[in-house]
């Protein structure tokens, strides 16, 4: 259990429910300093309304969410923003932008109303470029990049940002194999650094080789959470994703192999 001093974010009796539909409920969890958690679930399980509450942006059904100690409704949104990133699923750009200028957005909370940005700001927004291999296209309008890249030039944003609080859903969306590899490296990265993670992901072998734990969401109230060895196995998965699922052994690891069959 984390101490004191390192817990980022408090999660307590958390009850999240759409109409007709409980999703989550009385939810307790911690998010420490260095730590990544992993979301698992189907789809409508509840992930991303999970991270929206957890960001803040929605109000739970039940339950507090605290963040550095105070319950996260009762700040600030620019106070919020100074030590939490969300990064949303799909985001969209609608009006004509750099690439640099749209990573520079994340300094934003950090930067005092009517000031510009510094040497400072752009220096940290060229970083967060070079991060995710895009520092080539700093130059580039966002309107003519690949859905591929626009995902890259999101994590970038966010990256500039330097929250405390990472919450990822579905990072590897519109990623090849190796930038999803690339990412998940970048914020196991920035947990080993002091950071904390929550990504919600599908892909549980990816989940496996980066998260400390996972939090399993079944979409009818229950959930599960552990360490990821504990929580990560044949019969919790095959219940969680409704479809046989067998794990095989690759490399001194286990792989997970859906069955295909719906249960």
């Amino acid at each position: 259990m984390p101490d004191d001093n390192s817990r980022l974010l408090e999660v307590s009796g958390l009850r999240i429910s759409v109409p007709g539909r409980v999703l989550v409920e009385s939810l307790d969890m911690t998010l420490a300093r260095g730590e990544f958690i992993a979301v698992l679930g189907r789809n409508g399980t509840g992930k991303t309304l999970s991270l929206l509450t957890l960001a803040g942006l929605r109000p739970p059904d039940g339950g507090t969410v605290r963040l550095g100690g105070a319950a996260i409704g009762s700040l600030r949104r620019q106070q919020v923003a100074k030590r939490l990133a969300l990064l949303p699923q799909d985001t969209d750009d609608i009006f004509p932008a750099t690439v640099l200028d749209t990573a520079l957005v994340g300094r934003h909370p950090h930067i005092g109303r009517f000031r510009w940005e510094s040497p400072q700001d752009y220096e940290l927004a060229r970083v967060s470029l070079a991060q995710v291999g895009m520092e080539e296209l700093s130059g580039r309008d966002v309107l003519s990049l690949s859905g591929g890249e626009r995902r890259r030039l999101a994590i970038a944003q966010i990256l500039t940002q330097l929250p405390e609080i990472y919450l990822l859903d579905e990072p590897t969306n519109h990623l090849d194999p190796q930038h999803q590899v690339d990412t998940l490296h970048i914020f196991r990265q920035a947990a080993d650094n002091g950071a904390g993670v929550i990504a919600s992901l599908h892909d549980v072998n990816l989940a496996a080789r980066v998260a400390d734990r996972c939090l399993l969401l079944f979409g009818d109230g229950r959930w599960e959470f552990g360490t990821t060895d504990e929580v990560l196995d044949e019969e919790r998965l095959g219940a969680l994703f409704q479809t046989p699922m067998e794990a095989v052994s690759w490399r001194d690891r286990r792989l997970f192999v859906a069955g295909g069959e719906r249960r």
